[in-house]
């Protein structure tokens, strides 16, 4: 989809989820695009605003499950929202980017807690309600994509870490994908395992190998 197709759905989409808080609509407009600058850096590749799109479209499919959907939708919006590959940090400091711009729309106390506590879950993906199990598999939900965007995007999360070394890089990102396969499951929900879980490990089955190929040309 075209980026300016994509910021098109995302308005509405925002719009739609800041209804039920009656929030100013200038305010709104204002953060909307500031969150779109945001994604829209230069030194995003996969973490961009087609990510966001992607998360919400998945969350979407889950609606009548989730608990609280405002708060989980605003979770996904904000969850990458600070995304430095130098950092170790991004999701304590969009915890908090996420607090200080809903807290200037307005957004009850108690709503903030929840997309607070959704974003960190992010950090090593661990869930401890239907909820953050929900946000966890939209995130993850492009490990069961098709080879080829899979691959497309093996290929973004690269550009974002082009600062490091190939050498470095294929053992560090060896290291996240082992983990993933290690896990008992990767998925969550009941339906994402059952509908991606398969497609997910031979995804990262197939990139670990291209891997291991390759630190053999170095």
């Amino acid at each position: 989809m075209l980026a300016e197709n994509i910021t098109d759905c995302l308005f509405s989409h925002w719009q739609h989820t800041l209804q039920s808080f009656n929030v100013d609509q200038i305010t709104a407009n204002k953060a909307f695009f500031q969150l779109v600058s945001v994604y829209s850096s230069p030194s995003r590749h996969y973490h961009t605003l087609q990510h966001i799109y992607s998360v919400l479209n998945t969350i979407e499919t889950f609606k009548t499950y989730v608990q609280d959907l405002p708060s989980v939708q605003l979770a996904a919006w904000f969850h990458d929202v600070v995304y430095d590959t130098h950092a170790q940090d991004n999701e304590e400091k969009s915890a908090v980017y996420a607090a200080n711009m809903l807290k200037k729309l307005a957004i009850p106390d108690i709503n903030i807690i929840q997309v607070k506590r959704l974003i960190l879950c992010t950090k090593n993906h661990q869930a401890d309600d239907l909820d953050s199990q929900i946000l966890l598999d939209a995130d993850l939900a492009i490990l069961a994509a098709t080879p080829i965007q899979y691959q497309e995007y093996a290929q973004a999360i690269r550009q974002e870490y082009a600062w490091v070394s190939e050498a470095e890089y294929i053992t560090g990102r060896g290291k996240v994908l082992e983990h993933f396969l290690q896990r008992q499951s990767i998925y969550l929900t009941p339906l994402m395992l059952e509908s991606s879980e398969e497609l997910a490990r031979f995804n990262i089955r197939t990139e670990l190998k291209f891997l291991q190929k390759n630190i053999g040309f170095i």
